[in-house]
């Protein structure tokens, strides 16, 4: 018989206002599944970041089907897991892990989240000369998304130059040598000039950390500017972006298909990703800091 009620969560911290638990409970329901999605939350347990092995373990034991996995904890989990899937290995980032026969299996849908929702938000736009914004953990996920995409060349800022030096090496390492570069946020309006688009993996722009990532006045029609942000869908940058006639996207995309494809890893079931476009749409419209 067909398992049709799951157990899941989310570990990570601040975690409080995530749309996780509501995405994936909304599905559930539409398809006559029962899912609780529960937070666990390392900031209102008060242990550190180093606990999320221990917490991965307890849920195991306690009978969890899988764990979605979110800052601070996703490189750190990875010594914790049994296994790896290729795109997690790859990337050195777990956000979704898998329980089954009591072995803990690690995923990123970050990857591939980023990457369908670029594909249906931006389909046609040149990718020779790429510039991201951010080489965080997000910023990685991103990054290769875009190189898997086919871009030619993803130069990654970040104000952290040994961040970006070590995310561009990893690239590079992975997708062959040429295709990824480092810079310091100086050289932005010379990257930007010659540019075909930019992704936008930094807080700013969410509720919590209003504004622009950087001038306003480097932004140029023809220019084509991605955002992961996505509470609220509608940022500052790509508010501005769109007055100039700039093509966008907002991180609306990425939080559902990430959330899809740990939902199939959970449950075994295909979830209706146009129904839960609508979800985030409706949900990012709440108050509160995104995930």
């Amino acid at each position: 018989m067909a398992k049709d009620s799951f157990l899941v969560g989310l570990i990570g911290a601040g975690i409080g206002p995530s749309l996780s638990p509501a995405l994936h409970e909304r599905e559930a329901d539409r398809q006559g599944l029962r899912c609780l999605y529960r937070l666990i939350d390392i900031d209102v347990l008060g242990v550190r970041p180093e606990a999320v092995g221990d917490l991965v373990r307890a849920a195991r034991d306690l009978g969890f089907d899988g764990l979605n996995i979110t800052h601070p904890c996703k490189q750190l989990v990875i010594g914790h897991l049994d296994a790896l899937a290729p795109q997690a290995e790859a990337l050195g980032a777990v956000n979704t892990v898998v329980f089954e026969n009591g072995r803990a299996t690690g995923h990123n849908t970050d990857v591939t989240g980023f990457a369908a929702s670029f594909a249906r938000g931006l389909p046609d736009v040149p990718l020779e000369r790429v510039v991201q914004l951010g080489a965080g953990g997000a910023g990685a996920a991103v990054a290769h998304a875009m190189l898997t995409l086919g871009a030619g060349r993803v130069t990654v800022v970040d104000a952290l130059a040994d961040r970006a030096a070590d995310l561009a090496a990893s690239l590079n390492r992975h997708f062959g040598e040429g295709r990824a570069a480092a810079a310091i946020p100086g050289r932005l309006p010379r990257l930007l000039a010659d540019a075909d688009g930019i992704v936008h993996a930094t807080p700013t722009g969410m509720a919590a950390h209003p504004g622009l990532p950087f001038r306003a006045d480097l932004l140029r029609p023809g220019l084509w500017v991605a955002e992961v942000v996505y509470r609220p869908l509608e940022t500052e940058l790509l508010r501005t972006a769109r007055a100039l006639g700039c093509a966008t996207l907002d991180g609306g995309g990425m939080a559902v298909f990430q959330a899809a494809d740990a939902f199939r890893l959970f449950t075994g079931r295909e979830p209706d990703v146009a129904r839960m476009l609508g979800d985030i749409a409706e949900l990012a419209g709440v108050a509160g800091a995104p995930k």
